[in-house]
């Protein structure tokens, strides 16, 4: 009943000029202070924050290559493109959030609710160069 609800809601919202729930603080990132979120992404995020009807709060958004998180990695990832963002989120309203995200064309996404609920988020990312997938931490 609840995506029911939230593709009814969807439709109705597309219509009508987007408003922007983001600051550039809160997308930047969080080792330098650079933004460098890609527009088209941030457009889906608002979109995603309409159709979940609840704030959003950007745990991690665009991450430099010397961000502590992508230097470990062998290659950057998508939060180094500006196309990925961490939201602190649990319990029902992380369920919610993976629904919005769905409908709003999110085909990447990565879960980690368990543990300290405030380390729970879900990881939302619209890289296309990689295979459309859902993970778990």
């Amino acid at each position: 009943m609840q995506a029911v609800l939230l593709k009814r809601e969807l439709k109705l919202t597309k219509s009508h000029e987007m408003k922007n729930y983001f600051s550039e603080k809160e997308l930047s990132c969080k080792h330098c202070g650079e933004y460098h979120f890609d527009a088209s992404f941030l457009d889906r995020l608002n979109e995603i924050r309409v159709t979940f009807n609840r704030p959003m709060v950007v745990t991690s958004g665009y991450r430099c290559k010397d961000h502590p998180v992508e230097a470990a990695k062998e290659v950057p990832g998508s939060h180094n493109k500006g196309l990925a963002v961490d939201i602190k989120v649990s319990g029902e309203d992380a369920i919610d959030l993976v629904v919005a995200a769905g409908l709003n064309g999110i085909k990447r996404i990565g879960v980690k609710q368990k543990g300290d609920w405030n380390e729970r988020f879900i990881h939302l990312d619209m890289d296309d160069s990689l295979p459309s997938s859902m993970w778990s931490y």
